[in-house]
């Protein structure tokens, strides 16, 4: 029998994804771009805060905040099922993921900075660039929009009410 997922709690989480057989799919500037139009797609939508991104190759890493509405699972659902759907329906149709992802709940302020420099420097030592802000799929390229952490309404709730008049 197969082991099934329990539902994650809300939080922030560090994810990770891969391409089908690990295929070097990102190479190919159509299909990274596309995967960034979904992703954002979501994230104007309101269904996730987006904190830091690295699109590699073959995987993905995502640091992110579900809303208070959707589940960490139903929010992968969404994007790697909204990215499947879009490739069959602009590019072909093909097998895209691997099953599954693997996550990390993220604790506190030092463990929000230390995955979020995991995702910036992949793909310097996957040799892409010599720095982070020279990968054009990574949250460190200038110019993308990413949403502080925590974010504001839950930082008030966990602080309470006298901190948000501080």
């Amino acid at each position: 029998m197969k082991p099934t997922r329990l539902i994650s709690p809300p939080g922030t989480y560090f994810v990770t994804f891969s391409t089908f057989q690990r295929r070097r799919f990102f190479i190919v500037e159509s299909y990274a771009r596309l995967f960034l139009k979904t992703l954002y797609h979501y994230r104007r939508q309101g269904r996730f805060k987006l904190h830091a991104f690295v699109l590699m190759p073959d995987h993905v890493h995502l640091l992110f905040t579900p809303s208070r509405d959707l589940t960490l699972e139903r929010a992968m659902q969404l994007i790697k099922g909204g990215y499947s759907h879009a490739v069959g329906k602009e590019i072909s149709r093909r097998e895209i993921w691997q099953k599954g992802f693997t996550d990390h709940r993220i604790r506190d302020a030092d463990d929000f900075a230390g995955h979020r420099l995991y995702i910036h420097q992949n793909p310097v030592m996957g040799k892409l660039a010599a720095i982070p802000s020279e990968f054009r799929y990574c949250s460190a390229f200038p110019g993308f929009k990413l949403d502080a952490w925590p974010p504001v309404a839950e930082a008030e709730i966990c602080a309470g009410p006298e901190a948000a008049r501080l």
